[in-house]
């Protein structure tokens, strides 16, 4: 392909990646400002993002097939088309439950873009490029999303509202549309290969992955045990999905191969990308929420976002240089401590500490972030290839499931895990706490004096002042909670490296007693 036509369309995968992602991370970047307009509490907003990734999550799994059934172009073409006319749908929203319809729409026009940023990034290479430099960049398309909508969001905001964000949605929506008309991509050979038990299956795991999104989007923000509702879902998740389950393992030719999932290898695959996109969730979902606490708003923290999109290209960049299939475990060791460098940093924080503090760690940890992920795929594709063509959509399953709701899980997790150690804190530092004591005592008054000219009566404004202190303590403990999570994180990477380690050692091991047996059998 020539330079010019392969710069094409690396900027389509470009555009199409944003487009993409600035949907997707449109609602949980700008949560308490979407409150307002349509008179939502945070509760109710999160709404907007299960009802985004509800479809999302399993969708790209039935598209797959249908694209490989019925043509890439009309696939491309269909798939642009419903994107951009749900887009120009947004712009009509009055209140939150139309936008809750429209996001759920969103999130199923919005599946193709992300296979679609893909396809064209390794468009633009050869074969013996597409699983090295081409898969870093298109990870890389897909890492700067979240950073970069943030850092956009609060000018876009001022200068239009809510509803400025929604219009460049639109017009990336229909730059993507002009795109995918102007650079088609190669059409591969079509096949048949849908199957009425394909359609059987697919719903049953479209609403277990959509249930689970669900729980793991608003579980936190009901709480696990007190709505009702959460444990229903979740009952229609395991029943869903077990009944897809015993579907697939009983057909010919199955949906996913569920015995090759639960093999030793893929198994490992699995749980090394699970465990990095809990790492992850220290970026998008500990250190957002930590500056949230702190009163910060997104305006004030463009700087942060800049320098994290800035280290993730760089990230990105470094891995298509270096990335070759036998520098996988070297790769990883250098994103794991990258991470746990970053957040042990972080996890000494303090209610003083504010986003220029953070720059250098967050920068390491979207490094690691970019660095991580494509030799893995890489991997898990080379080892799909080897078991056949077949084995492909399997692969791509486990990637998906452990990408959106895997990012999701973190994003729970953590956040629970604050909300726990919150209370905790709280509670140890409140028994402290006592007005007997002198310290105390001085300062209930210091606090208080500030009203002093507004309220004459003493017991009134020494109790003003018991409220000042205890939402200096709520602070206080919700900045422990905070270093607690980051240093949670960081210990689970160190683990992770330190298992990768003897990982490799094992592996040196059994490759130089092979060695040392080939010898002496030649020797003899």
């Amino acid at each position: 392909m020539a330079p010019g036509r392969a710069a094409a369309y690396m900027a389509a995968s470009t555009l199409l990646a944003m487009t993409q992602g600035f949907g997707m991370n449109l609602v949980a970047a700008n949560i308490p400002q979407l409150q307002g307009p349509f008179g939502a509490t945070s509760s109710e907003a999160v709404w907007l993002m299960a009802a985004y990734m509800a479809p999302n999550a399993s969708l790209s799994l039935a598209l797959i097939k249908i694209r490989n059934q019925y043509g890439l172009r009309p696939f491309a073409e269909l798939g642009i088309a419903v994107f951009l006319l749900v887009s120009v749908g947004h712009i009509f929203i009055t209140d939150l439950h139309s936008a809750i319809v429209l996001r759920f729409f969103a999130g199923i026009a919005a599946a193709p873009l992300s296979s679609l940023g893909f396809l064209y990034m390794l468009e633009a290479f050869s074969p013996a490029r597409k699983l090295t430099v081409g898969i870093s960049l298109a990870l890389t398309n897909i890492g700067l999303a979240a950073p970069l909508t943030r850092l956009v969001s609060p000018g876009l905001i001022d200068l239009g509202g809510v509803r400025a964000l929604l219009h460049l949605e639109l017009a990336l929506s229909m730059l993507s549309f002009a795109a995918i008309y102007l650079l088609p991509l190669a059409p591969p050979p079509r096949a048949k290969v849908i199957e009425k038990l394909d359609i059987v299956s697919y719903l049953f795991i479209a609403i277990g992955f959509g249930a689970g999104a669900v729980i793991l989007v608003t579980g936190r923000s009901y709480w696990w045990m007190e709505a009702r509702w959460i444990g229903e879902l979740l009952v229609v998740m395991i029943g869903a999905l077990t009944i897809a389950a015993v579907l697939e393992l009983n057909r010919e030719k199955p949906l996913i191969d569920l015995r090759w999932l639960v093999s030793r290898e893929m198994l490992h695959f699995a749980g090394v990308l699970v465990l990095f996109r809990l790492l992850l969730a220290e970026q998008t979902a500990v250190a957002g929420n930590f500056f949230q606490i702190m009163g910060l708003q997104n305006d004030q923290l463009t700087g942060l976002y800049g320098i994290v999109a800035l280290a993730t290209l760089a990230g990105g960049l470094l891995c298509a240089v270096i990335m070759k299939p036998s520098r996988e475990p070297g790769i990883h060791m250098v994103a794991l401590m990258l991470v746990a460098a970053g957040a042990w940093l972080d996890s000494r924080a303090s209610n003083l500490t504010r986003p220029e503090q953070m720059y250098f760690s967050q920068a390491m940890i979207a490094a690691g972030g970019s660095l991580f992920l494509p030799p893995a795929i890489a991997s898990g594709f080379t080892m799909a290839l080897r078991k056949g063509p077949q084995y492909i959509l399997s692969f791509i399953v486990v990637f998906l499931v452990t990408q959106s709701l895997g990012g999701l899980a973190g994003s729970a997790l953590f956040g629970s895990v604050i909300t726990l150690r919150e209370k905790f804190h709280s509670n140890i530092l409140a028994q402290s706490l006592t007005l007997t004591d002198p310290l105390v005592a001085a300062r209930v008054s210091q606090l208080s004096a500030a009203y002093g000219h507004t309220i004459t009566d003493p017991a009134l404004l020494k109790a003003e002042g018991v409220v000042l202190l205890g939402q200096q303590v709520t602070r206080e403990a919700n900045v422990l909670a905070h270093n607690d999570a980051f240093f949670l994180i960081a210990v689970l990477a160190l683990a992770a490296a330190a298992m990768l380690a003897i990982h490799m050692l094992y592996i040196r091991i059994r490759e130089a007693r092979a060695r040392s047996g080939e010898q002496a059998a030649v020797e003899g």
